[in-house]
């Protein structure tokens, strides 16, 4: 299961609103591929967030919540949203995404986050760091 640190947090700065209070990396090989898998509703609610670096889309294979999925590209502009993707689903490739937030259904309606925004993203010390 995904590490979520009360000092990793993804924040909008275009609508000065933050999207996830606690937030876990996904910066290697494994931790990209297992993502969210085997996480429950409880184990991902309001104020979570995982961020994937790099990555250009992603899958649902395997989960059994659902889940809102931000692009992110070099600068951390928003570039594309999908809304409430279900398990089993694949969302689409976007090459020019540098990485993507997976964060709790519902998020980006209640945050009013839209492509333009730009998303700021906080890590601890220990974490690694986009390239």
């Amino acid at each position: 299961m995904p590490f979520f640190s009360p000092q990793q947090k993804a924040f909008n700065l275009t609508r000065q609103i933050p999207l996830a209070t606690q937030l876990a990396l996904a910066d290697t090989h494994w931790t990209r591929l297992r993502g969210l898998l085997g996480l429950r509703d409880n184990d991902f609610r309001h104020g979570f967030g995982l961020w994937i670096v790099p990555c250009h889309g992603i899958h649902t294979l395997g989960m059994s919540v659902s889940i809102d999925v931000i692009y992110l590209d070099r600068s951390m502009k928003v570039i594309d949203i999908q809304e409430n993707v279900r398990p089993w689903r694949f969302t689409p490739i976007r090459r020019v995404a540098a990485s993507v937030l997976e964060l709790p259904c519902q998020t980006v309606a209640q945050t009013k986050t839209g492509i333009g925004d730009t998303i700021e993203i906080t890590l601890s010390k220990d974490s690694h760091q986009l390239p």
